[in-house]
């Protein structure tokens, strides 16, 4: 199975730039050993159980939450049975029918 989440999190009372505290979040994310990409608007991960994404998401608040007093959230889950690797191959697809590498 694949469990493909987009996530963004980030605490609302530390002001404008909040890149330290996603950079703690990344960290987590690096440190699961899982396929994942960051965008400017979040970052895409790929598990294999909806367990393991759930862990994810809760190491990252837990993460801020000690030292941040309100932290904004939004996930999505796209979850496939009897598919793996899609991170790269939903891209592959496309690239192929537009017929260029999209990807920076």
């Amino acid at each position: 199975m694949s469990v493909m989440f987009e996530f963004a999190m980030f605490p609302t009372d530390k002001g404008e730039s909040v890149s330290p505290y996603v950079s703690r979040i990344l960290k987590i994310i690096d440190g699961s050993n899982v396929p994942y990409k960051l965008t400017p608007m979040g970052t895409i991960v790929e598990v294999e159980t909806f367990e393991e994404a759930l862990a994810i998401i809760n190491r990252a608040y837990g993460e801020l939450q000690e030292d941040c007093g309100r932290i904004y959230s939004t996930v999505k889950f796209d979850i496939r049975k009897g598919k793996s690797g899609r991170l790269t191959q939903k891209i592959d697809s496309i690239e192929k029918k537009v017929g260029k590498k999209l990807r920076t």
